[in-house]
């Protein structure tokens, strides 16, 4: 259970981490900080709508009251609808999820790409600052002094023998390669990254990140799978 929250400091955040294995909720405070342990249930089979909002709503019930909802989804988010979901249900595909928590929640409600989500707890705000999550598949996050650049999905770019970026690094390819070949992939990936998109710094996350075997260059930087969380609250300051 949550801890009181009347001596903390206001608006208190509910931060959801949809995932494609699994699904995350933990309450911050203003200062995002955690005032709850994170909550985790597995992502439903089939994850459609339907199952995964009723898990969401049963770890919901388990923590106390809220004011504002931030969620990272695995997709592309435009006008609070997920126009992409590769890693779950076909049915999310164009699903007013913004409308649809709001509608079962009562607050208000800020829906990103979860890799963004995850960007936003680990950035600086200067410069061009890049965020990959290693998961299900693989996320992708690009900012300009802390402004997030809408829509990018790097894992479903064509990258090598017509495959793409997710095909090689996600949890796919991880199982096919083996860690001695998906971490030279990576390494290409972190090289072909910067040559593209000229970042200043680079932030991998995601549950596989941990799997990384080889000396990353000083600003390539792994961050924790729960800022994925964190960056609930970072989220509202850039809306």
């Amino acid at each position: 259970m949550a801890k009181s929250k009347s001596h903390f400091p206001h608006p208190i955040t509910l931060a959801v981490d949809i995932g494609g294995t699994g699904l995350k909720i933990m309450l911050l405070d203003a200062r995002g900080n955690p005032l709850s342990e994170r909550l985790r249930t597995p992502t439903p089979d089939p994850a459609t709508p339907k199952k995964m909002l009723a898990a969401l709503e049963k770890m919901k019930r388990q923590l106390t009251a809220f004011d504002r909802v931030s969620v990272g989804f695995p997709g592309v988010i435009k006008h609070g609808k997920t126009l992409t979901a590769a890693n779950l249900d076909p049915s999310w595909v164009g699903y007013s999820l913004q409308a649809k928590l709001h509608e079962m929640w009562r607050r208000p409600i800020h829906l990103a790409n979860d890799a963004a989500v995850q960007g936003y707890g680990a950035i600086t705000g200067k410069g061009v600052e890049m965020a990959i999550t290693l998961g299900t598949g693989m996320g992708s996050a690009l900012f300009t002094n802390g402004h997030l650049c809408p829509g990018l999905e790097l894992g479903h770019h064509p990258w090598l023998k017509g495959k793409t970026y997710e095909d090689y690094l996600g949890r796919k390819g991880l199982k096919r390669l083996g860690k001695k070949r998906w971490n030279k992939h990576l390494e290409k990936t972190i090289e072909q990254t910067q040559r593209t998109f000229n970042w200043d710094h680079l932030y991998i996350g995601g549950g596989n990140a941990k799997e990384i075997s080889f000396t990353l260059p000083t600003n390539v930087t792994v961050i924790s799978n729960e800022d994925g969380l964190f960056g609930g609250v970072a989220l509202w300051r850039y809306q």
